[in-house]
């Protein structure tokens, strides 16, 4: 137990858990919001309920010590900045929700199954809001916002430059040429394999953006990432002949309006986006290691046709190829595909940090492992059910008069900080580092692909501790668009 003489050498102070507690409520309300309205996808195949809640516990255990790490080599901000140059799993949802709201719904877990004080792992709870602040105020820098909830459910990363190069760039598309046979093919094809890939969920997929080009045309980014053999071992062999790993997406969009693009990453839009209202595409790839979005394909529409086909046709392959795989998988080992799919939707930020170990991010703490023998499908169904959607668990009830954002209960999705540590309430500061873990799926090969060939892990992370994209440098990092709109803060 600790009390208040270590709090100033833990840095918790009354502002530092104001703060925090704003951000957990932040948290809170768009996770009600976004499990209120979004769709949800039933599976067949895995038990995707049991699978969360044992990523949640994960998450809880590792995020802490995982995120120290990076930390120690690189801030929250710097990985956003770099992040914003990609389309890859270091944006929405994977750090924009997920990793808070994974992190605080395992510790509202545990809270109510009474093996957790509200007040404990309070330093943890601090180091990882504080992280995702960071990192979402950088990635957001363009527009100005911590989230796209706050943005009015949209989120305009990109600057006016690299809005306006997507848009020179892409080739023109006429509903039913062969550029928009070959599109929609790819869009369809490549969806499907990322669902697959990502344990039936939709998290290998997301959308940013809109950017206005002009009164009836749009811009919006679509990202499909972890593809190919670089940090799944369930693609290994698989993916093999999958040559990007991340996949960005330019489309422009003519005759309809995105008025929803929210933190998960999903789209709505009036009238519906139909594939007539494709009229503009571009394909790139990215990752840790390039200059930014690298054109794929895109000499001619000829030429970007006949990639996105040969990509459908890798991605129809590799498909049919893990659906015999993960057919013969036991319970165990689908859990672990799930649980790992979802833990591990950050890893990005330790790849573009240089310090990626699989057995960090690819394994089940026996901390949470402890857990499995009572997640069966009807348990998880319910406890995942009462957690994020009828908010009935026991923490989560607030006093009478209390009127919840978005449904007037007086409930919470999420349990703050109590402020009771500053008058001496004993806390436990941390959980500790990850313990041994172990998973039911073979291990990772030391084969990634990057933008820079296959590499081995060695290979890869000494590459991304050593390389600086020109667009990160001071100069032009620094180069905001207030900057750009006003030379005179120009150096």
């Amino acid at each position: 137990m600790t009390g208040s003489a270590d709090l100033k050498k833990s840095g918790i102070s009354y502002a530092r858990l104001l703060e925090t507690n704003q951000l957990i409520q932040a948290c809170g309300d768009s996770t009600y919001w976004l499990c209120l309205t979004r769709t949800v996808q039933g599976s067949k195949l895995y038990p995707v309920s049991a699978y969360i809640l044992l990523s949640y516990l994960n998450a809880f255990y590792r995020y802490p010590s995982l995120i120290r790490k990076v930390e120690a080599v690189m801030p929250a901000e710097v990985i956003a900045d770099r992040a914003r140059q990609m389309g890859v799993k270091a944006q929405n949802s994977s750090i924009g929700w997920a990793l808070p709201c994974f992190y605080l719904l395992g510790r509202e877990y545990l809270i109510n199954l009474g093996l957790l004080r509200p007040q404990d792992a309070i330093e943890d709870v601090i180091t990882v809001m504080d992280f995702w602040k960071r990192f979402q105020l950088s990635w957001h820098r363009n527009d100005g916002h911590l989230t796209n909830a706050d943005y009015n459910q949209r989120a305009q990363i990109l600057t006016h430059d690299a809005v306006q190069r997507f848009a020179g760039e892409m080739h023109k598309v006429t509903p039913g040429d062969a550029l928009s046979v070959a599109a929609q093919r790819f869009l369809a094809t490549v969806s499907q394999y990322g669902f697959l890939v990502s344990a039936e969920s939709r998290i290998s997929l997301t959308n940013s953006g809109p950017y206005r080009l002009d009164a009836d045309r749009q811009l919006l980014m679509r990202d499909f990432m972890d593809l190919a053999e670089t940090s799944l071992p369930w693609l290994d062999d698989i993916a093999a002949d999958m040559p990007f790993n991340n996949l960005t997406v330019a489309m422009e969009a003519t005759g309809c309006h995105f008025h929803l693009v929210d933190d998960w990453g999903s789209f709505e839009a009036t009238p519906e986006f139909t594939s007539d209202r494709l009229t503009g595409i571009g394909l790139y790839v990215s990752d840790a290691l390039s200059e930014g979005h690298v054109p794929v394909g895109m000499e001619s529409p000829e030429t970007l046709a006949a990639m996105l086909h040969d990509l459908s046709d890798k991605a129809k392959a590799a498909t049919d190829r893990l659906w015999l795989r993960m057919a013969g998988w036991s319970r165990d080992q689908l859990i672990d595909a799930g649980a790992i799919s979802y833990y591990a939707i950050c890893k990005e930020i330790a790849h573009i940090a240089g310090v990626f170990d699989p057995a960090e991010w690819l394994e089940i703490d026996p901390r949470a492992e402890r857990f499995r023998p009572i997640l069966s499908d009807e348990y998880s169904d319910g406890a995942l059910g009462e957690l994020v959607g009828s908010l009935t668990m026991p923490s989560q009830q607030t006093a009478p008069h209390g009127m919840m954002k978005w449904s007037d209960k007086p409930a919470r999705v999420l349990t703050p900080l109590p402020l009771s540590v500053l008058s001496g309430a004993p806390f436990l500061p941390q959980v500790g580092p990850p313990l041994p873990g172990e998973s039911h799926l073979p291990p990772k090969n030391d084969r990634y692909r990057t933008t820079r060939g296959v590499l081995s892990l060695a290979e890869y992370n000494a590459a991304a501790r050593v390389f600086v994209p020109a667009s990160c440098h001071p100069e032009a990092n620094f180069l905001c668009e207030t900057s750009r709109a006003w030379p005179g803060c120009q150096s």
